[in-house]
């Protein structure tokens, strides 16, 4: 029954030719009975084979036959051939009109030609036994499958319009769906290069810096080498934790049975990350201006990492001599942070452009988490040498 259905619509003009040869031959019947002469019996065939062929190729031309189907109505008005089977091809032109939206005036053509076919017929081929009210009741009765094709046409062609426009709307937004999928993939995997690029270039600059000075300084003082090689190991297992944290991201499982994933840095450990720094050679000069008071978790960490990601790049660019300083200001609307340094400073491709040769990622996170929460974010050379960041945290996002 499938296949008969498959194959049904899959051969729409096949289907209807069956049907417009079925039409034909009743029809055909019917013009051998009709007592009229040889000549008006070959015209009426002729009619009834247009007719036959209105329906087998009404869905291939439909205002075309439309057309054909109002002048063969009107030649059977002039020729004196009356009302037959094959007149039913009126109707399934009218229903085929009205179901197809690509030309309206067929449409209203088809409406207007199937109200007034049965009058037309009713004046040409009056009932003399029937009285006036009698002729009226009888014209409106035909009248009414032709409204009724009309009708159902009109509202196949509605519902047809419906579901195509639920269709689009469906595939619209299964766009707009996977559309926003790659953006909060790409948003997803921009955050966790900035947090890998924050983790693996400060604390792999720490343990470069104290490898470096842990050789130079071995054989002439182990007990300093010896702290050297602890701070690398302290700076390593941290790496490791927040690499762990980050990588935890990436999972689809559950959350970690063990508490192996650190929390997110906040302002409370830009202390602990000054201390680091000293440690590994730079000094710094830090201070907290205003009162401390708990932030917003993305402000903190915001805040946390530009400090580092400064601070890194001091160490990278600012040469042996430099010496850093950091500031906290607490406003009532916000946090303020300002890191200079006394260096060499970077070249303008560096903080401006990010580089040519793919360096400088590190000030293009710094702006991206700026913007994430609201912020600005100034950066640039010194006046009188070395490198200047500032930035404004407010404590409510911009919307």
């Amino acid at each position: 029954m499938q296949r008969l259905y498959d194959f049904i619509r899959r051969h729409p003009t096949g289907v209807d030719t069956f049907w417009a040869v079925v039409l034909f031959g009743i029809s055909l019947l019917w013009a051998a009975t009709v007592p009229v002469g040889v000549g008006d019996k070959w015209t009426a065939a002729l009619v009834v084979l247009l007719l036959s062929l209105v329906v087998a190729l009404r869905r291939r031309m439909p205002e075309k036959m439309l057309v054909l189907t109002a002048a063969l109505g009107v030649a059977q008005l002039a020729l004196d051939i009356q009302v037959n089977p094959a007149d039913f091809a009126m109707l399934v032109i009218i229903y085929t009109v009205a179901a197809h939206d690509r030309s309206p005036w067929a449409s209203r053509l088809a409406l207007v030609g199937g109200l007034s076919a049965a009058t037309l017929a009713q004046l040409r081929w009056p009932m003399e036994e029937t009285g006036t009210w009698g002729k009226v009741f009888f014209t409106v009765v035909l009248s009414v499958p032709f409204a009724l094709a009309w009708v159902l046409g009109d509202s196949i062609r509605t519902r047809r319009a419906y579901f195509d426009q639920l269709e689009e709307r469906a595939t619209r937004l299964e766009k707009e769906r996977e559309a926003q999928s790659k953006v909060a993939v790409a948003a997803e995997r921009a955050r966790i290069a900035r947090e890998l690029h924050d983790v693996v270039a400060h604390n792999v600059s720490v343990m470069v810096v104290q490898a470096d000075g842990a050789a130079y300084v071995l054989d002439a003082a182990p007990d300093q080498a010896k702290q050297a090689l602890e701070t690398i190991s302290t700076t390593g297992r941290q790496a490791l934790a927040e690499m762990r944290r980050l990588l935890g991201v990436l999972r689809t499982g559950d959350a970690p049975e063990s508490g192996e994933y650190v929390p997110q840095p906040d302002v409370q450990q830009i202390e602990d990350l000054v201390e680091q720094v000293r440690h590994s050679g730079l000094t710094v000069d830090f201070k907290i201006e205003g009162t401390a008071r708990q932030l917003p978790s993305g402000v903190e960490l915001t805040a946390y990492r530009i400090v580092q990601e400064a601070l890194t790049n001091t160490r990278k660019h600012g040469g042996p001599e430099a010496g850093a300083s950091v500031r906290l200001v607490y406003f009532d609307d916000g946090l303020g942070l300002l890191v200079e340094d006394d260096g060499r400073g970077s070249a303008h491709e560096l903080y401006e452009d990010g580089g040519a040769d793919g360096r400088g990622h590190g000030l293009i996170g710094m702006r991206e988490r700026v913007g994430m929460v609201g912020g600005t974010l100034d950066a640039g050379p010194r006046p009188g040498g070395g490198f200047r960041i500032s930035a404004l945290l407010p404590l409510k996002p911009a919307h």
